[in-house]
């Protein structure tokens, strides 16, 4: 998996000639991206495709690039690993000498596409035949926006609650039943929580429920091991409402930070400083190392149980071979029979606009997306195929024991995926200061997150009234391609 991207992607606008010396300066000696034809006159039409990946997924995309290029002689694609790739899709993009194929994430789709970075693909999908039913419907969501389609998936990634077994069986739980709502869950977090404390004099180890109330009013004890945090790895902090029925704008024009069950949604996030006290937290925390290194909470014992995606496997099998664990989805509070809450995300593939061979790179973008190639490049990822036709032998042979479960939360009515806002990146800052903040105890809850919806909503309205005055021309522009 590739570090968490940065949302603060910015349009460059820069003069042609310019734009592309400049380009060239941050690729390095890899070449400038416009470059885009053979030399050979009777040869092949070869398109540049930048990807972000790098290891072990890069591989996987370059097994399946080898095979298309082996598949025909018509099209040969350049595969080149870049990194930054969001900032130089979109120099490049106002530089006028874009590659024919980027691979960027769906969070991006909606900012490209109002910059005017990608090419809408819907003309070419109806040609293809390709429709939405061809997709897991909460993926393909992903890739539409002001209703057009600007992306295919590549592989896309639900997220899960992860547990420890052994942690479980140690504190007298059942190994095999995970949580299944909000409440039973924090009874298990509170029990596999170990403290130390003094009694008497001497130092004693003891679970969180077996603390006096004076104890734990005091917060007397360190942490020794934590049923749950949060914040870890606190990659998705900012939709913690999806899982109390919450959502972060009505999908029009209003920003929703301070409903009711977003405020719920944070007071339950703010519970846990107050339960086991902020220092205790931090001091705890500070041990922690980076998720794909064994000094991984979750991986060395210190956190029972996370909310994780599909690639935590990948680093079980590595850093903690041996380790027994389950996945399910994580609990909400909305109560039994409701469907399961996840957030999936996936890599997509877009064409930037002004590329000098749309037609070979929509060609290469859909023998990506045929069954074949897509199982092959999932499983070379270790993820799962955002198409409804899956082979017999995908999940049967994928190495994550529980991918079954990532398809079937991405299948959910509660899947969510981030909110597709062109202010996303800001709201994101935002959401994440107002929660350090109540965190703290600095604030309450309703206030904090006040802050965020009336500052967001004035940045919403901003961009809405630059929307207004050009919805008509660029409808009319994207509908024309």
């Amino acid at each position: 998996m590739d570090d968490r991207p940065s949302d603060k992607a910015r349009t460059v606008q820069v003069p042609g000639l310019l734009g592309t010396l400049l380009l060239c300066l941050l690729i390095g000696m890899s070449g400038c991206g416009g470059e885009s034809t053979s030399t050979d006159a009777d040869g092949p039409v070869v398109i540049q495709y930048w990807e972000k990946w790098t290891g072990f997924e890069a591989d996987a995309m370059r097994a399946v690039v080898d095979d298309f290029n082996a598949s025909q002689d018509r099209v040969f694609v350049k595969m080149l690993s870049v990194s930054g790739v969001d900032q130089k899709l979109l120099l490049s993009t106002a530089g006028g000498n874009p590659p024919d194929v980027v691979g960027v994430w769906t969070h991006t789709v909606p900012v490209f596409a109002e910059k005017g970075a990608l090419t809408p693909l819907d003309q070419y999908l109806a040609e293809a035949g390709i429709v939405e039913s061809d997709y897991i419907p909460a993926i393909w969501s992903c890739c539409r926006h002001r209703g057009f389609t600007w992306a295919l998936p590549a592989t896309p990634a639900s997220i899960a609650l992860h547990w420890n077994k052994a942690m479980f069986e140690a504190a007298g739980l059942d190994p095999d039943k995970p949580p299944t709502s909000i409440q039973e869950f924090e009874a298990m977090a509170e029990q596999l929580t170990l403290v130390e404390l003094k009694r008497s004099g001497e130092t004693v180890r003891v679970r969180f429920p077996e603390l006096t109330e004076a104890e734990r009013e005091a917060k007397v004890f360190r942490i020794i091991q934590l049923g749950h945090s949060p914040k870890e790895p606190g990659w998705w902090l900012e939709v913690w409402g999806y899982w109390f029925g919450g959502e972060m704008w009505d999908g029009e024009r209003a920003v929703t930070a301070k409903s009711d069950e977003n405020i719920e949604a944070f007071e339950w996030f703010a519970d846990y400083s107050r339960r086991y006290g902020q220092r205790n937290l931090d001091t705890f925390g500070a041990s922690f190392g980076n998720v794909s290194s064994p000094q991984n909470p979750f991986l060395n014992g210190q956190v029972a149980m996370v909310i994780q995606g599909p690639w935590m496997h990948n680093f079980i099998e590595q850093y903690s071979p041996g380790m027994r664990w389950g996945v399910a989805a994580f609990p909400s509070a909305l109560g039994q029979g409701e469907p399961p809450v996840t957030v999936i995300e996936s890599d997509v593939l877009v064409i930037p606009r002004g590329a000098a061979n749309p037609d070979e790179a929509f060609e290469f973008i859909r023998y990506v997306n045929s069954r074949g190639p897509m199982e092959k490049l999932c499983l070379g990822q270790r993820k799962f195929s955002p198409l409804t036709d899956v082979s017999e032998t995908f999940i049967s042979q994928h190495p994550n024991p529980y991918i079954d479960v990532f398809i079937e939360l991405a299948k959910s009515p509660r899947a969510r995926s981030w909110p597709t806002l062109p202010i996303w990146a800001e709201y994101k800052d935002e959401v994440r200061v107002a929660s350090d903040q109540v965190y703290s105890g600095g604030t309450t809850v309703p206030a904090a997150l006040g802050k965020v919806q009336v500052r967001m909503q004035k940045r919403f309205d901003r961009v809405l009234r630059r929307w207004d005055l050009v919805e008509a021309d660029r409808l009319a522009e994207w509908g024309g391609r």
